[in-house]
């Protein structure tokens, strides 16, 4: 039974890491309640479920311009100075989102910057943090280390979302986000108390186009990489009903739909908390591919739920389907990839699992207007199975691929 249970060795080892966890639980909080809220006061103001899934491209364009400069300032500039300047300015931005909503009529085009700034930011933060947190182990730690984010991750997005719509209904949007705003101070505090200063790549040299694309080489060259981003974006852009949650709150209560922002992070949490078994697993690629195959099940699920209980149920399946993915994704990366790439590549990592959701949110906004709320999340569940199961027969060598053999 206490195999189940995780790895909890990192936390107890490093004292930077506690630092990092501790600090990036709280900020994630506050990110959570902005994740909800954002795309809450757009539907308030406008009534349209496409204003809300073109949020998704306003984030999805710059985060795709910046990521790729994002990740090559990762291999090349303090890591951790990166993090510290990303979240100083989204503190800045979140505290700009406030005073938006405390207006009279607060200005839409103005959530649609914000969305826009705030991926741009995150496209510096992730790959400086995904590059950096390696840096702080051993190789053979990484399962262990990942199980542990996913847990960080998943507590923050079930709080946060969780309390998210209530807070909206009963005192606005503004005091979401400006709790949001003081919570990065709490991420910038643990980063400034690290006793570790220094996390560089160690590439050096001009920055070019060659070396803004030696990232997509190297993951160009391996099928088996090319795999994990792939599946990853079809089931995000087929089976992200995200964008369609506020609308839902017209049929199960405006004050409910925190929780259906909050299932799925639920479910990917009891999924963490019992992930021991994982470091046993060494079939990565095909633990990957059915648990994004279970994953548009349970979105079919979630699209035939009539009442709040059931969908709620669906979704939390759906995030623990979707946690199985990302624990395995994650160890990939960080077991193979050579650290003076790591930037780089955690770029195309974030690309991946950010563009599914970003024109995802798009596509289900879209296909709601066209076939309903049901039947189009229905059809993209379908349609997450059937690309699944494609990208696993098309790329054998992510098909075949096994986790390598740890020394002792």
């Amino acid at each position: 039974m206490l195999d189940l249970l995780p790895d909890l060795s990192p936390l107890k080892r490093s004292r930077d890491f506690r630092l990092l966890y501790v600090g990036q639980l709280i900020s994630g909080f506050g990110s959570a309640l902005t994740y909800v809220v954002l795309p809450v006061q757009m539907y308030q103001l406008t009534r349209s479920t496409a204003m809300v899934g073109l949020l998704g491209v306003a984030e999805f364009v710059p985060m795709l311009l910046v990521a790729f400069l994002g990740g090559a300032l990762a291999d090349r500039l303090n890591r951790r100075d990166l993090i510290l300047g990303a979240e100083s300015l989204m503190a800045v931005t979140i505290a700009g989102l406030t005073l938006n909503a405390l207006l009279p009529r607060p200005h839409v085009w103005l959530l649609f910057v914000t969305a826009a700034l705030l991926a741009a930011l995150n496209s510096v933060h992730r790959p400086s943090m995904e590059a950096m947190t390696p840096q702080l182990f051993r190789s053979e730690e990484m399962p262990a280390v990942s199980a542990l984010n996913s847990i960080r991750g998943t507590a923050a997005h079930i709080l946060g979302p969780g309390i998210a719509g209530w807070i909206a209904v009963t005192y606005g949007p503004a005091a979401a986000f400006g709790i949001d705003a003081a919570t990065y101070l709490c991420g910038i505090a643990a980063l400034l108390a690290m006793t570790r200063k220094e996390f560089r790549g160690g590439e050096e040299g001009a920055l070019t186009w060659h070396t803004l694309a030696e990232g997509w080489r190297y993951a160009l060259q391996r099928k088996d990489l090319l795999g994990t981003y792939l599946i990853d974006m079809n089931a995000m852009f087929f089976g992200m009903p995200n964008a369609l949650f506020p609308a839902f709150g017209d049929a199960f209560g405006a004050q409910n739909v925190g929780w259906l922002y909050a299932a799925g992070p639920a479910g990917a949490l009891v999924l963490s908390l019992t992930s021991g078994w994982a470091t046993r697993i060494r079939r990565h690629g095909l633990a990957i591919a059915w648990a994004a195959a279970l994953w548009g099940l349970a979105i079919v699920g979630f699209g035939l739920s009539a009442n709040l209980w059931l969908a709620l149920l669906f979704l939390a399946l759906a995030g623990a389907a979707d946690m199985v993915s990302g624990i395995f994704r994650m160890t990939v990366w960080n077991q193979t990839i050579p650290a003076r790439l790591r930037g780089r590549t955690a770029a195309i990592e974030m690309v991946s699992y950010l563009s599914g959701p970003y024109l995802g949110n798009a596509e289900a906004g879209f296909a709601a207007r066209l076939l309903g709320l049901g039947p189009s999340v229905v059809a993209g569940g379908v349609l997450c199975v059937l690309g699944s199961a494609l990208i696993t027969w098309a790329l054998p060598d992510f098909r075949k691929y096994q986790a390598p053999q740890c020394t002792p």
